[in-house]
């Protein structure tokens, strides 16, 4: 009798704890310091961000100031194909910044 109570209890310990690893394992590994991590990196985006929208303008100006000094037109589109380029980098980069602000706020939401 004592046999079959202590099997039951073994067994019973053994459920408990194979439930409670398959639980923490599908629970979602985000610590304190993943979310400032996530944080830090979306503030250096911004600034990243921030600094290449100033490039672009500039750039820009520079282009019509060339325009204006009458720059050869091969070297004016040459300098529009890197402007087009550079914008469009930009708004892939403002993408994937939003989406991390997205899964940041998603994550912080799923505590």
């Amino acid at each position: 009798m004592r046999k079959t109570i202590f099997r039951s209890a073994l067994l019973s310990v053994a459920l408990l704890a194979t439930v409670g690893l398959t639980a923490s394992a599908q629970t979602p590994s985000t610590t304190g310091n993943d979310t400032q991590q996530d944080r830090k990196d979306i503030r250096r985006d911004t600034k990243d961000i921030r600094s290449d929208r100033r490039e672009v303008r500039s750039d820009r100006r520079d282009i019509r100031e060339d325009r204006k000094e009458g720059e050869s037109k091969a070297e004016v589109r040459s300098d529009q194909r890197d402007l087009h380029r550079d914008r469009h980098d930009l708004r892939v980069d403002r993408r994937d910044r939003r989406s991390d602000v997205r899964d940041l706020r998603h994550d912080r939401r799923g505590r």
